[in-house]
C-alpha cells in the first residue's frame, strides 16, 4: 500500500512540472521565479556589512578669509574718498615714456550712483579742482575728470558689463536672502605738471556795478536792492566803492583773498561802536576783534549778497513796528533791522527761538570762536544740525579743549566738521588743535568765515558771486 502511494505522488510531481517547463519564458513563469530568488540587497549587506558608503564628491574645504586691500602708499591725500566705500582692487596702469604713471583703484559702496556722483562732483568743486568737460567721448555717463597743476583724476562708474572683476556666484546650500547690489566705481589718479589750475580770486573787478541803495525807513540803515543793509556809522561808500579800503595788506596773508572778494562785493564795513565810527571809513582794521554788532551786519549782507538770485535763501530785515527780540537792541538802534532780522529767522539765540535765558544781545562785544560758529553753521546746513556730544568732536576735531565748547555751540561744531574743506573752522583758522572756543575773533577772520556759504557742496563762494556779477553786469 506504501509503495502505491509513492508512486502516485511521484506522477503527480511530474504532471505538474511539465506545464512549469513548458510556460518557461513567459511572464508568468518569471514572475514565479523572481518570487522564489534571494534578496540581493540582503545577501550583499550580509556579505559586507561593515562597508562604508563611498562619498559622491569630495567634502569642500574651509571658506579663505576675506584679505583686505591696503590703500596705495602713494594715493593722493587731496582726492576725496567716500564715506563707508571699501577698496576693492589695485590696478597699476603700464606707463610710457610719454605719459606719467597712473593708478586705477576699484571701490564699492551700498549707497547709489547719483549720491556718489553729487558727491565727488561737490568735494572737487569746492577744494580747488578744475572739472574738465565735456569729458572724453567713450567714457561712461556720469565720469568726472578733474585736476589740480600736478594731478588729474577720474571718477568713473562700473555696470556689470565692464567690471573689471566680476564677482563669482557661490552655489548656495539654501535659499539665500535678497542682497542689496553694490554700486562699483574707479578712481584714476595720474601725476602731471600739465594742468592749470584755478586759485582764489584776487583780481580787481573793476567793471563790477553793485546795486544802488535806498532808504528803509526809521532804522538808522540803508537796505540795497539786493537785500544788504548798511549801518549809519559806516559811509555809503563803504558799500558802493569795490576794494576801497587801505589797510588789507595788514590781514594774514592767507585770508586777505577772501577779505578782497568780499569787498569787492560791498558787503565790508569799517568797525563801528554803537552808530560812530571808531576808524576812518577807508580803514577795515583787519586784526582788530570783531564785535557782535558788526559780525551780525556782516552775516545779514554777505548771505543776501550771496544769494542774489535766490530771494528763498536770503534773510528778511526787521520791521521798526516788531516787538525786540533783545532787550538791548531797540528799533532806534542803527543795526535793529539786522539784530532782529536774524533773530526772526532763528538763527541768532533769542527768546523767539525759545532760548528764554538769552535776552540780550550785548552788540558791542566781542565775537567768540564759538559764538561764529553758532550763528554762521545754520546758514550753511539750512536744516537741523546733527546732535552732538563732546566724544563726536573729540573724536573727528581732535580739539584738546573740546570741553570748553558751549554745549548750545557743539553741534554747529560737529556740522561744521561735516562740511570738508569749507569749513569755517579751516577756513578763518586753518589747522589747530586748540579752539579756543572763548577767543575773540578778529575782522579778517570773520571775513573768511563769510566768503563762502553751503553745505557739502551746495553753495556758494564770494568769488563764485564776483564771477557771476562780472559776467550780467550786476
Amino acid at each position: 500500500m506504501s509503495r502505491q502511494h509513492s508512486a502516485v505522488l511521484l506522477i503527480l510531481a511530474a504532471y505538474l512540472l511539465v506545464p512549469l517547463a513548458s510556460c518557461a519564458g513567459t511572464s508568468w513563469s518569471g514572475t514565479f521565479e523572481k518570487a522564489l530568488e534571494a534578496d540581493p540587497q540582503l545577501t550583499a549587506s550580509e556579505a559586507a556589512p561593515l562597508a562604508s558608503p563611498v562619498p559622491t564628491t569630495a567634502p569642500s574645504s574651509p571658506p579663505k578669509p576675506t584679505e583686505t586691500v591696503e590703500l596705495p602708499v602713494d594715493f593722493p591725500a587731496e582726492i576725496p574718498r567716500y564715506p563707508g566705500a571699501e577698496l576693492q582692487e589695485i590696478l597699476p596702469a603700464p606707463t610710457t615714456a610719454a605719459t606719467a604713471p597712473a593708478t586705477t583703484t576699484r571701490w564699492s559702496s551700498g549707497d547709489t550712483r547719483d549720491r556718489i556722483l553729487a558727491f565727488y562732483r561737490q568735494q572737487l568743486q569746492t577744494n580747488g579742482w578744475r572739472i574738465i568737460e565735456p569729458v572724453p567721448a567713450n567714457a561712461d555717463p556720469g565720469t568726472i575728470v578733474a585736476e589740480t597743476p600736478n594731478l588729474k583724476v577720474t571718477v568713473a562708474f562700473l555696470s556689470a558689463a565692464n567690471a573689471l572683476v566680476p564677482p563669482a556666484t557661490p552655489t548656495p546650500t539654501s535659499t539665500p536672502s535678497p542682497t542689496v547690489t553694490p554700486t562699483e566705481f574707479t578712481i584714476r589718479y595720474q601725476r602731471s605738471g600739465s594742468a592749470t589750475a584755478i586759485p582764489p580770486s584776487n583780481a580787481n573787478w573793476a567793471n563790477l556795478k553793485l546795486s544802488e541803495t535806498t532808504n528803509i525807513g526809521a532804522y538808522g540803515g540803508t537796505a540795497t536792492t539786493d537785500g544788504m543793509v548798511a549801518n549809519s556809522g559806516a559811509t555809503d561808500s563803504s558799500l558802493t566803492t569795490p576794494n576801497s579800503f587801505t589797510d588789507i595788506n595788514k590781514a594774514p596773508k592767507e585770508l586777505q583773498p577772501y577779505i578782497n572778494d568780499l569787498a569787492q562785493l560791498g558787503v565790508l564795513t569799517p568797525p563801528t561802536v554803537g552808530t560812530k565810527a571808531n576808524v576812518s571809513s577807508t580803514e577795515l582794521a583787519p586784526n582788530q576783534s570783531m564785535t557782535r554788532r558788526d559780525f551780525a551786519r556782516w552775516l545779514f549782507n554777505a548771505n543776501n549778497r550771496l544769494n542774489s538770485d535766490r530771494p528763498a535763501q536770503q534773510i528778511r530785515a526787521g520791521l521798526e513796528t516788531a516787538s525786540p527780540a533783545f532787550k538791548d537792541v531797540s528799533p532806534s538802534d542803527p543795526d535793529f533791522a539786522v539784530i532782529q532780522g536774524l533773530a526772526e529767522a532763528g538763527i541768532l539765540p533769542s527768546p523767539l527761538s525759545g532760548s528764554s535765558t538769552t535776552v540780550t544781545f550785548r552788540p558791542d562785544q566781542p565775537l567768540t570762536r564759538e559764538t561764529l560758529l553758532l550763528w554762521k553753521v545754520p546758514m550753511d546746513v539750512r536744516q537741523a544740525l546733527p546732535k552732538a556730544s563732546l566724544e563726536a568732536i573729540q573724536q573727528t576735531w581732535g580739539f584738546q579743549d573740546a570741553a570748553r565748547i558751549d554745549p548750545l555751540a557743539q553741534r554747529a561744531v560737529l556740522a561744521d566738521y561735516q562740511n570738508g574743506d569749507q569749513s569755517n573752522i579751516r577756513r578763518a583758522f586753518g589747522y589747530t588743535t586748540l579752539f579756543q572756543p572763548k577767543k575773540a575773533v578778529s575782522r579778517a577772520e570773520a571775513a573768511a568765515a563769510l566768503w563762502y556759504f553751503g553745505y557739502q557742496g551746495e553753495g556758494q563762494s564770494a568769488q563764485e558771486a564776483l564771477k557771476a556779477g562780472a559776467t550780467t553786469g550786476g
